[in-house]
């Protein structure tokens, strides 16, 4: 409350009559952080898998399709297929996931996805390269295994789908992300079962020495993550949004009936995302790049703490 509080105070005091301020320009990595991510805008979801793997080869990796038979009651039998990479060798693994499909709006068209969840899948690719080059340079027991998901609009599909052809003894952790492509909050859930309170842990001394704000759910909304903490495994669902977007968020779904937010109020974020406002003015490259540095460094951490 003290964010809101204090941007309240600054409108109460700004002259009414003064300039609007220039938005920041983007770095040449955030521009094309940006176009990365303008490559998924409207696209159909086996369009927006052609992205990923051509996205993940000019990158210099091999991605491989893993299909699946998916679908739901609603939309009958769909085939799906994941995208998955993996980064060094070793008994273990650390895996980071990302959905790359979208949703259909009511009149038919796809949503642009940018948010949810093109900036998730493009700072992946941001931690993929970061983790190579480190993994180059001093080879660990620890694989990266990078999955991007399909058909988790459709009920976590992909993400079911690819878990059920695993070890699971393999895993060590599991770090997901969805929804991201602006903002400086990280958000993370914290009900995601006891096997996960050293990723948690990791979560939280990581925010802290790179002085990131970062903002704990004890209930935070639902992912690709419930697939891996249903069964045992130690997992966490990363998102971003702006600080006062974060709060609201943390009060829609934390703060009970006096949560202080108007009756009906809904949260920045989900007015945008599974709508026609899912749109790239939204986006922030710098922000998606800082993020992915953030996501790599947790990763390797991850891989150290074990």
């Amino acid at each position: 409350m003290l964010i809101q509080s204090i941007f309240a105070l600054s409108l109460l005091a700004a002259p009414q009559d003064a300039p609007a301020v220039a938005a920041p320009m983007l770095t040449p990595e955030g521009q094309a952080i940006e176009a990365a991510i303008q490559a998924y805008a409207g696209k159909t979801n086996d369009e927006r898998r052609e992205v990923v793997v051509s996205q993940l080869r000019a990158q210099g990796f091999n991605p491989q399709l893993v299909p699946f038979e998916g679908g739901n009651q609603r939309t009958g039998p769909r085939a799906g297929a994941n995208v998955v990479i993996t980064i060094g060798e070793g008994a273990k693994d650390i895996v980071l996931t990302g959905h790359f499909d979208a949703v259909p709006l009511a009149d038919g068209t796809m949503s642009q996805g940018v948010i949810d969840n093109a900036g998730s899948v493009v700072a992946l690719m941001e931690v993929a390269g970061l983790v190579k080059d480190q993994v180059e340079q001093a080879p660990g027991p620890f694989r990266y295994v990078f999955v991007f998901t399909d058909q988790e609009e459709l009920g976590l599909i992909g993400a079911r789908e690819w878990l059920k052809a695993q070890d699971k003894t393999r895993i060590a952790a599991v770090v997901n992300m969805d929804v991201n492509g602006y903002g400086e909050t990280l958000m993370y859930g914290e009900n995601v079962g006891e096997q996960s309170a050293f990723v948690l842990r990791a979560m939280r001394t990581q925010c802290a020495e790179m002085a990131f704000d970062c903002m704990a759910f004890p209930m935070y909304p639902p992912s690709d993550d419930r697939v891996f903490s249903a069964a045992g495994v130690p997992v966490i669902s990363i998102g971003s949004q702006d600080a006062a977007g974060a709060h609201q968020m943390w009060l829609a779904f934390n703060g009970g009936e006096a949560n202080g937010l108007a009756q009906g109020f809904v949260p920045p974020v989900f007015q945008r995302i599974h709508s026609a406002q899912d749109t790239m003015e939204w986006v922030e490259g710098d922000e998606v790049l800082r993020t992915a540095r953030f996501i790599a460094d947790l990763a390797l951490r991850l891989a150290r703490d074990q």
